[in-house]
C-alpha cells in the first residue's frame, strides 16, 4: 500500500525519483516494493553511487568472471552499467507505459571526461543510448556549454536527456533553449516529438552549504554580525529553484512553445537533485517541502525518501512567495557573496567530484577483475 506521505507528494503533482542504485535491489524485489509502496516513478544515478555500488561487495563478481575477450576498465564499467539500468529500466516499464512516456526513467550518466566536449558527449550519449536499448533510459550530460550544445543534437536524435548538475539559473535558460531548438530541429526534418523527454538536474542544497560557509567566515573575520548570517543563512538554495521554476513556466509558453507542445512536445520538466540537507541545524525534509509543485522532479537518497515517508508535509510550495525569493538572493549579494560566483564554483566542483568519483570506480573495477583472473586494461 501507498505510503500515505509520499502519494500525498505525488497527488502534488512533483514525482519522486531514487537517487540510488545497486544491482542487489534490482534483484531481490527491493525496487519492486519500492516502486509499489513509496510511489518511484524513475531513478537516477551518477559515478559516486556507481563508484560504491560497482567496486565494493560481490554483487558483480559473477559477471566479470563470465566476460570473454579482452576490455577496458572503462568498457567493463559500461557493460556492468548498462545491465543494471536496462534491469531498472524494465522494472519501471509498466510506468513508463501507464504514464504515457512522462515518468519511468532511469538516468545513466556519460564519463566526466567528455564534461566540456560537445562533440564527444554526443558520440558518448548515443553510445549509451544504443547499449541499454530501452525507450525509458536519460542519458546524463552535464550542465556546461558543452552539455547544452550536445543537449540540442541529442534532442534532434530522439534521445532522452537528463541535463545534471545545474546551480545557475541562467545556466537553466541555456539548457531549456538547447532544448527547444532541438525539438524544433526535430519537427523540421519530420520526426516525432511525442517520443523525446528531458529533466534539467537543478541542485539544491549545496548552494546553501557554500553560502553559508562563506557567511560563516564573515562572521569569523567580523565584517558581518552573527545576527546578520543568520537571518541570511538557509534560504538561498531553495529561492535559487523558485527562480528556476518561475523561469520553467514561462519559457514553456507563449507562441514558440504552443507550436510544439501541437506537435505533441513534452515540457523539460525541473528536477530538484541534491535535496538531502546537509546542514542538521534545518530540517531533514526542506528541500522536498519547499519545492513541490505541478510538472517537477525530486531524485531523493533513501534516507531523505524515509524521512519524508515518516513526517514530509505536502503544500504547493514552489512558487510561494516569488517576491521573497528575490529578496533571499538580493540578501547575500548585499554581504558581497556574488550568488553567480558561488554557483560557477560549484559547477567546477561537482564536475570535480564526479571526476574523482569515476577514476576511483574504474581503479577498484581494474582490481576486482584482476583479482577474480578476468584483468583489464586500464582507460578507455
Amino acid at each position: 500500500m501507498p505510503a500515505p506521505r509520499l502519494q500525498a507528494l505525488h497527488d502534488a503533482g512533483q514525482s519522486l525519483w531514487l537517487d540510488y542504485i545497486d544491482r542487489p535491489m534490482l534483484h531481490n524485489g527491493e525496487l519492486a516494493r519500492r516502486i509499489r509502496d513509496d510511489v518511484l516513478t524513475g531513478m537516477t544515478s551518477n559515478p559516486a553511487i556507481f563508484e560504491k555500488a560497482l567496486a565494493q561487495g560481490t554483487a558483480y563478481d559473477a559477471q566479470v568472471e563470465g566476460l570473454m575477450g579482452e576490455r577496458t576498465s572503462w568498457q567493463l564499467f559500461e557493460e556492468l552499467a548498462a545491465a543494471d539500468v536496462r534491469a531498472a529500466c524494465d522494472l519501471f516499464r509498466d510506468v513508463y507505459d501507464r504514464s504515457a512516456g512522462v515518468d519511468g526513467y532511469v538516468s545513466l550518466e556519460v564519463s566526466p571526461n567528455v564534461a566540456n566536449d560537445a562533440e564527444g558527449t554526443v558520440r558518448e550519449a548515443r553510445h549509451l543510448w544504443a547499449l541499454v536499448d530501452r525507450p525509458n533510459v536519460m542519458i546524463k550530460v552535464p550542465g556546461t556549454d558543452a552539455g547544452a550544445a550536445a543537449l540540442r543534437q541529442l534532442i534532434a536524435d530522439g534521445i532522452n536527456v537528463n541535463v545534471t548538475l545545474l546551480f545557475a539559473v541562467d545556466a537553466h535558460a541555456r539548457v531549456i533553449e538547447a532544448y527547444i531548438a532541438g525539438l524544433e530541429a526535430r519537427a523540421a526534418a519530420g520526426a516525432p516529438l511525442a517520443s523525446v523527454a528531458s529533466v534539467a538536474s537543478f541542485f539544491v542544497s549545496r548552494v546553501d552549504s557554500e553560502i553559508d560557509k562563506r557567511l560563516d567566515a564573515q562572521v569569523a573575520r567580523g565584517t558581518l554580525s552573527a545576527d546578520a548570517a543568520a537571518a541570511i543563512k538557509g534560504k538561498a538554495a531553495v529561492a535559487n529553484a523558485k527562480l528556476a521554476y518561475h523561469l520553467f513556466t514561462d519559457r514553456f509558453s507563449g507562441t514558440r512553445w504552443e507550436a510544439l507542445a501541437a506537435r505533441g512536445a513534452r515540457v523539460q520538466r525541473p528536477l530538484w537533485a541534491s535535496t538531502s540537507t546537509k546542514n542538521p541545524a534545518y530540517r531533514d525534509v526542506i528541500y522536498v517541502e519547499e519545492l513541490v509543485g505541478p510538472q517537477t522532479v525530486n531524485t531523493l537518497p533513501p534516507a531523505t525518501l524515509e524521512a519524508f515517508r515518516d513526517h514530509g508535509d505536502t503544500r504547493r510550495s514552489i512558487d510561494e512567495d516569488l517576491v521573497g525569493a528575490k529578496r533571499a538572493l538580493a540578501a547575500v549579494e548585499s554581504t558581497g557573496i556574488s550568488v553567480r560566483e558561488v554557483t560557477d564554483q560549484l559547477l567546477g566542483e561537482g564536475l570535480a567530484s564526479f571526476q574523482k568519483s569515476f577514476d576511483t570506480l574504474l581503479a577498484g573495477l581494474e582490481a576486482k577483475a584482476s583479482a577474480l583472473g578476468r584483468p583489464v586494461s586500464a582507460g578507455r
